[in-house]
């Protein structure tokens, strides 16, 4: 069928749409059980659920449900005559399913702590892409299900496109390289944005950052030490901490 073509074609491409499907009907109505609708992001349609105001009113709905964070679902039941005057006299009930763009990780650093917080982050659902220089330490068997990018870490932060779906952890050998992905990375605004690292250099991080001349609310949207404080310690452990605290970024929970 080509309405499921698009959609594995779309999320392959990683386009978010909702999927509007007419799971009871009765009376006379124009969508019958099983007709099916996706509404992309910009208003875009594939399919039909019968037209006129009753599907207006399920694309009004999906394009709601793609703005809204905290919801992936929803139903509506709909008198057409009552509700939106149609004279059809029938009632339908829609069953709207969002899907999404999977979140991303970019990790700035390929080292121990970076291998585990990808491999990690992978198990929760998270795309991962890894960056950093060294050819030897971003391997595929130290990073088997992450996407590898041999560049300088503050390049790809410099370029990256900015994406609200994105989280940025900054992991890299080197403090002033850490500095530098940072300052790059500011200027844009992602889902999340952090550096590994003790408070102490988060106090560094934030004279450096105000002389540099970023503005109270761009320094505090960099968070220095990243993750939940579990009292971590190893690779392994920093890594629960980290994948954690961007579990709950993703789930807009409280920290």
């Amino acid at each position: 069928m080509k309405l499921f073509r698009d959609m594995a074609a779309l999320e392959e491409a990683g386009r978010p749409f909702v999927l509007a499907t007419v799971v009871a009907a009765s009376g006379s109505t124009p969508g019958k059980p099983g007709a099916k609708l996706l509404v992309l992001e910009d208003g875009a349609l594939r399919g039909t659920i019968g037209g006129g105001a009753i599907e207006k009113q399920i694309v009004d709905a999906a394009l709601e449900l793609l703005a809204d964070p905290t919801t992936d679902v929803r139903t509506l039941e709909t008198h057409l005559t009552h509700d939106l005057g149609m004279c059809c006299g029938g009632r339908m009930t829609v069953f709207l399913e969002k899907s999404q763009r999977a979140a991303e990780v970019v990790l700035f650093g390929a080292g121990h702590v970076a291998r585990e917080v990808a491999a990690a982050a992978h198990r929760a659902g998270f795309r991962v892409t890894v960056v950093d220089a060294r050819e030897e330490w971003l391997s595929a068997e130290r990073f088997p299900d992450a996407t590898r990018r041999l560049e300088l870490p503050d390049d790809a932060a410099r370029t990256l496109p900015a994406s609200a779906s994105t989280f940025c952890c900054v992991i890299t050998h080197d403090h002033p390289l850490d500095q530098r992905c940072v300052e790059h990375l500011l200027t844009r605004e992602w889902a999340y944005l952090g550096v590994i690292g003790s408070g102490r250099k988060a106090a560094r991080f934030q004279q450096r950052l105000e002389a540099a001349g970023f503005t109270a609310e761009q320094r505090a949207r960099v968070e220095c030490p990243m993750g939940v404080d579990i009292g971590a310690l190893t690779p392994a452990e920093i890594a629960v901490s980290i994948v954690a605290r961007l579990i709950a970024v993703r789930r807009h929970a409280q920290r």
